[in-house]
C-alpha cells in the first residue's frame, strides 16, 4: 500500500513583490540562516566570555566570504566555459549560481584572516564554534533550493517522489524524482543537532578540531552520497564517474578524518581568551 501517490511540486519561488523589489523564499531562508547563526554563536561566545567585537566582525567576514566564495565556486567549478566568455556576468549573482564547495573554501580563507587579524587564536577555535551555525544554515539553503525547484533528484518509483513542474532543463519533467533537497536538509539537521550536543553537553570544545571534523563528515559525506540520487547540474558531468560535487567533497572528507584523529589522540586544551566586557 502506497502512503503517497507522488507529490506534484510547483510553488512560486517569489513570496511577494513591491514594484521592482521581490522577496523570494531562497533569500528569506538565507537571511534567517544568518540571523539564527548569529544568535547561536553569540550564546557560545558569551559562555566563553569572548569579546563582543569578535562576533560582529566574524559575521561580516563570513557573510562576504560566503557570497564571494559560493559565486566564484560556481563560476570556476561548474560554469567556466560560459563565464570565461562572458566575464561581465560573474557579478550577476541575482541570476542564480552559487556553489556550496566554493562557499566552504571562502569561509576557510575568511576564518584564516579573521584568526590572524582579530582573535589571534588558532583558526580551528573559531571553526569549532562557527560550523554549528553553518550546519543549520545548510538546512535553510537546501529548503530554499526546494522552493526554487532546483538541484532536483533523479527519477524514482518511491511513493514520496516529487514531480518538479517548474524545474528547468529536465528531459522528462513529468517523472517523479527524489527530493534530494529534503534528503540533504534532514541530514544537515541531524548534523546540527549532534554538533549542538557535542558543544553544550560534552567536552568536545576542548579537543580542537573535533567539532569541525564531525561537521565536515556530516556535510560532505552527505553531499557525496546524495549526489548519486541527483540529476547532473552541468552537461559535462554526464561523462564523469563521480560528478563535480562528489570530487570536491573528497578533500573535505579526508580533512575530516585527519581532524578527528588528531583531536582524539591529543590531550584536551583549555583556550585562554582575553577578558573583555560585553554589553548587557
Amino acid at each position: 500500500m502506497l502512503i503517497f501517490n507522488y507529490i506534484t511540486w510547483a510553488p512560486d519561488p517569489e513570496i511577494f513583490s513591491l514594484g521592482p523589489l521581490s522577496v523570494r523564499y531562497y533569500g528569506l531562508f538565507f537571511a534567517l540562516a544568518f540571523l539564527l547563526g548569529y544568535y547561536i554563536v553569540d550564546r557560545m561566545f558569551k559562555r566563553e566570555n569572548a569579546p563582543e567585537e569578535w562576533l560582529e566582525r566574524l559575521f561580516i567576514y563570513v557573510m562576504v566570504a560566503t557570497v564571494i566564495g559560493a559565486r566564484l565556486g560556481h563560476v570556476f567549478f561548474y560554469g567556466w566555459d560560459y563565464y570565461s566568455q562572458h566575464p561581465e556576468d560573474i557579478l550577476k549573482v541575482w541570476q542564480g549560481g552559487l556553489a556550496s564547495h566554493g562557499g566552504a573554501i571562502g569561509i576557510l580563507i575568511a576564518i584564516w584572516l579573521y584568526s590572524k587579524l582579530i582573535t589571534k587564536l588558532p583558526m580551528v577555535w573559531t571553526l569549532d564554534r562557527l560550523v554549528i551555525s553553518v550546519a543549520l544554515a545548510a538546512v535553510f539553503i537546501r529548503m530554499g533550493n526546494l522552493m526554487n525547484s532546483e538541484i532536483v533528484g533523479s527519477p524514482t518509483t518511491m511513493p514520496w517522489g516529487f514531480i518538479f513542474l517548474k524545474a528547468h532543463g529536465l528531459e522528462n519533467p513529468e517523472l517523479p524524482r527524489h527530493p534530494s533537497q529534503i534528503y540533504e536538509a534532514l541530514c544537515y539537521l541531524v548534523t546540527f543537532v549532534v554538533l549542538m550536543y557535542m558543544y553544550w553537553r560534552t567536552n568536545a570544545a576542548k579537543r580542537p578540531g573535533l567539532i569541525f571534523g564531525i561537521f565536515l563528515v556530516g556535510i560532505f559525506a552527505t553531499r557525496f552520497f546524495v549526489e548519486f540520487l541527483k540529476e547532473d547540474q552541468e552537461a559535462f558531468e554526464a561523462t564523469m564517474t563521480l560528478n563535480m560535487g562528489q570530487i570536491l567533497s573528497i578533500p573535505f572528507m579526508i580533512l575530516a578524518g585527519y581532524l578527528i584523529y588528531n583531536a582524539l589522540t591529543k590531550p584536551e586544551v583549555e583556550t585562554k581568551i582575553p577578558v573583555a566586557k560585553r554589553k548587557k
